[in-house]
Order: C-alpha cells, then structure tokens, then sequence
C-alpha cells in the first residue's frame, strides 16, 4: 500500500471549509492551529475542531510549538477527539515528540516538522522518536532560520538530506514543503515533480487547486509505466533471476522499482 501525497491545509478557524477539504481529492487534511490561526483565535479553532463532524481517518491536527503557551490547550483539545495524527511544528528533538506522547492518553502516530537547521542536524534522533510514521519540510521557516533564499537550489542539501536520514531510518519517504503559488498549476507540478526526483513521497498543499497538479507531479510518465509493464511482462514470462529487455538487465531491484511504479500509477490515477 502506497503512503498518501497530498496533504491539504486548512485553518482551524475555518470550520467551513472543514466538509470542502474533506471532499477535495487530498489524501489527508491538517487542520492548523498554529501559523494560519492568529493567537487570539486559536481557542475558537479549538471550539471548532472539537464540535466538528470530521473522518478522524484522513484528518491531521497541527499544533501549535512545545514550548508556547498554546501547547497545553490544544493537547487538551487531542484528548478530546479520536485523532490518529497528530502534526508538530519546529520539531527539534525526541524529548519534545516525547512530551507531547506523554500529554496524549491515547496512541497517535507523529508528523514532525524540518523546520530548523537544528531540527536538521537531529534527524535521527527525530526519526527514531516513538510513533514517529514519516517527517515533513517545512521550507519557508528553514529559510528564515538559515537567513537564505526560499528557493530549490539554496535548499537542496536540506530536502536531500531530510530524504537520506528518512531512508536510513526506514521511515517513508518523507513530504515536501508547500508551494506557495497556487494559481500556477504547472509551476505547482513541476515543483512536486522535483520533490519526487529528490526522493520525497508527498508534497503539503494549501489549496484544493493544488491536489491534482500535485498529483500529476508525482506520477510516473507514460513512458514509465510502459517500461514497468514490459519488465513485469517478461519476468512473469521468464520466471526469476535475471533476464535482459531491450537491451538492459533485469535483476531484482528493477522488479521493485517496476512494481512500484505501476502501484503509484494505479494510486494516483
């Protein structure tokens, strides 16, 4: 089973936009309550999540920091509601997975955010913290916290690093950062076609818009799956160990990656 690509915010003081995201075509929602929620509306969002009718299966919360005075009220909020994810902002360490694991009276599986040069440096000990399922990048504070340029070539050894500890770890591949020009479809396309030559398996999204360029992005081409088709053809003809194609070898390794390209094609589509 494939993990989920999109993943679409939405503000947590929008409670009318909850039922559109759910409905969008994202493989999950995050419902925010921390950048896109001002301070003095956070305790509403809380309200608004909690009278909510929502499929606790595709939703995500998004907390506010550890370390802020919101952080208590809304763990107050998750042991309220039947979340399964929960998503953690500026995430730095195990110990701050840790206590927001012990605040919960229930197990719910973490989404931490890269968003730090210090978060990057501690990668495997944030990996490897309990219930982590796979990290997310979060581009635009990294940016900020490394005083560079938000654009893909000042910050590519963070994604490529944020890919290779996700690996090293055995974590899924980990989500790539939004992409804030959202009327632009095939720049959003291109974007996430980036993400998925880099490694990355999902992409945060944050406008319905964007779900279907996304997805486009992290599709394999025609040309792809026509080669996975023709390789698991002849291997199933040929039995196992390798065997030539055109040309080139079949061994083990391109089985996987042929199987797995037919399997992202018949998610996606």
């Amino acid at each position: 089973m494939t993990e989920p690509i999109t993943y679409l915010f939405v503000p947590g003081d929008r409670p009318d936009r909850f039922g559109k995201a759910l409905t969008s075509g994202a493989d999950r929602i995050i419902i925010d309550l921390e950048d896109s929620v001002l301070a003095d509306h956070k305790m509403a969002a809380r309200d608004a999540i909690a009278a909510a009718a929502l499929d606790w299966q595709n939703v995500i919360v998004r907390i506010n920091p550890v370390d802020t005075v919101h952080f208590e009220f809304d763990m107050s909020l998750l042991r309220s509601v039947p979340v399964r994810m929960v998503m953690l902002p500026k995430t730095e360490s195990s110990d701050m997975i840790s206590r927001v694991n012990r605040s919960l009276d229930k197990k719910c599986a973490m989404l931490p955010q890269i968003e730090t040069v210090k978060s990057l440096f501690a990668l495997q000990d944030i990996l490897h913290a309990d219930r982590v399922d796979r990290v997310a990048f979060g581009h635009l504070d990294f940016a900020l916290d490394l005083g560079s340029s938000t654009d893909k070539d000042s910050l590519l050894y963070a994604r490529s690093q944020i890919v290779h500890h996700s690996r090293y770890a055995e974590k899924p591949a980990p989500i790539d950062s939004v992409t804030a020009e959202f009327r632009d479809t095939d720049t959003v396309s291109a974007e996430a076609k980036a993400a998925k030559n880099l490694g990355f398996g999902g992409k945060l999204i944050i406008h319905p818009a964007q779900d279907l360029p996304v997805k486009k992005g992290f599709a394999p081409s025609p040309a792809d799956i026509a080669w996975a088709k023709s390789v698991v053809q002849i291997i199933e003809k040929g039995g196992s160990g390798a065997l030539a194609a055109d040309g080139s070898m079949i061994d083990k390794p391109v089985e996987i990656r042929a199987r797995h390209i037919i399997e992202r094609a018949g998610k996606i589509s």
